[in-house]
């Protein structure tokens, strides 16, 4: 699998270098942001293959920039991962209402990540 290009959207700084250090490790390049804000500004300037998105953000949360991106004919193809603690029933269908196409709960099992990154990867190409 050829390495992609992964935006991981956390507010948590040990979130977000864990789960960087891990896909970088398998070769993809990553990007980073601390917010939804941020993020669309790294998303503006390099389309990324994958967004990892934390669903409790400050400010914007990732839900609301999820809904944004995939409305919008420039970003709605890039494949979204909700990436959250909030492992509750009905949450994995608010993200995928929302319009992520997975869903990663925290704290991230750094054994599975780049599987469940695999996959998501090829069910986006599948779904081009």
């Amino acid at each position: 699998m050829k390495p992609a290009c992964i935006l991981v959207v956390d507010d948590n700084p040990t979130n977000l270098k864990l789960v960087s250090d891990v896909l970088e490790f398998e070769g993809h390049e990553i990007l980073k942001a601390g917010d939804a804000e941020e993020a669309q500004g790294v998303i503006q300037r390099t389309m990324p293959d994958l967004i990892l998105m934390d669903i409790a953000l400050p400010g914007m949360d990732g839900l609301t920039l999820t809904r944004k991106l995939k409305t919008d004919e420039k970003t709605r193809h890039v494949i979204i991962a909700a990436l959250t603690a909030f492992a509750m029933k009905g949450d994995d269908q608010k993200a995928t209402d929302a319009g992520c196409d997975g869903y990663i709960t925290k704290p991230v099992d750094t054994r599975k990540l780049p599987g469940q990154v695999a996959e998501l990867l090829e069910r986006g190409k599948r779904k081009r």
